[in-house]
């Protein structure tokens, strides 16, 4: 485990880095982590093995959240045949950028060989009053690999009452199967500029969120079957007002799953239902909960 610090002599800035590699030992039937490269305020502890034989890893940022002006990266390698959970220790705080600030960046880029699967479990995004973020993921999946992946978007902190105070949050996310694009995905949200509140956008609801199920090689037939049963279930748990699902195929080898709602809570428990369901479906396996350490 290697750490370097790099921060700006005046601590206005600050470029962290962590970079994970994972590889499955079969004398064990688990996943490790074999190597980690940090710079603050980017860290990891540990990996605990789950009962499945993954590897779970907790992201710490050691700021308490994203401040103005950060340059975040993260890399992840998962090698043949391993199985990786990440999730984070909480929320990720956007905190407020002063106007003379860079926008705070975080640059993901992730690699799933063959036969790997990687579940991407992280705790909300909330952009404080006054944030302004930008976010760039990469994920690239080769033969038979596996991804689990989602995302949700608070609209602020909504106990202060702040719904939408955010200057700008741009999200960029790309993956691809052997080269081949099969989602790509990019928005820009000024509050200020765009009320997110009309019928054109997100209408009544505050909180939003993507999951991507991903695995390369099942044939077009395979993921028609369970978009049907993801959407089935998607019917059952929206309360129209109150949250909405929707299931829809990528162009080859996935889904998407989205969702708004008003109630960040409801979101998660909606996430765990579709991750169980597909987990299920595509590995014979139960999706485990990643326990949270703090």
């Amino acid at each position: 485990m290697h750490q370097t610090a790099h921060t700006s002599p005046f601590g206005a800035q600050v470029r962290g880095h962590l970079g994970l590699r994972f590889a499955y030992q079969p004398d064990r039937q688990q996943t490790r982590l074999i190597a980690s490269e940090q710079s603050p305020p980017l860290r990891v502890v540990r990996a605990f093995s789950q009962q499945d034989g993954a590897a779970l890893v907790h992201l710490h940022n050691l700021s308490g959240g994203i401040l103005g002006g950060d340059q975040l990266s993260l890399s992840v390698d998962v090698g043949p045949q391993a199985s990786v959970q990440l999730t984070t220790t909480g929320a990720t705080r956007l905190y407020r950028c002063r106007p003379e600030m860079a926008a705070a960046v975080q640059t993901t880029t992730i690699g799933i060989e063959q036969g790997g699967l990687l579940e991407y479990l992280p705790d909300p995004l909330i952009p404080f009053a006054g944030s302004r973020y930008r976010q760039q993921t990469t994920i690239e999946l080769a033969e038979d690999a596996g991804l689990f992946w989602w995302e949700t978007i608070a609209p602020g902190r909504t106990a202060r009452g702040e719904l939408f105070a955010y200057e700008r949050l741009h999200i960029s996310t790309k993956i691809t199967a052997q080269g081949r694009p099969l989602a790509i995905e990019r928005y820009t949200l000024e509050p200020q500029l765009q009320r997110l509140a009309s019928l054109a956008r997100l209408g009544p609801y505050t909180y939003f969120c993507s999951l991507y199920i991903c695995r390369v090689g099942l044939d077009a037939g395979y993921w028609l079957k369970l978009e049907r049963t993801l959407n089935t279930l998607a019917y059952q748990i929206s309360t129209p007002g109150s949250i909405f699902w929707g299931v829809s195929s990528l162009v080859a080898h996935g889904l998407v799953v989205r969702g708004v709602s008003c109630q960040g809570y409801t979101i998660a428990s909606g996430l765990t239902k579709f991750w169980q369901e597909a987990k299920l479906a595509l590995y014979s396996r139960e999706a485990i909960l990643p326990r949270k350490v703090y």
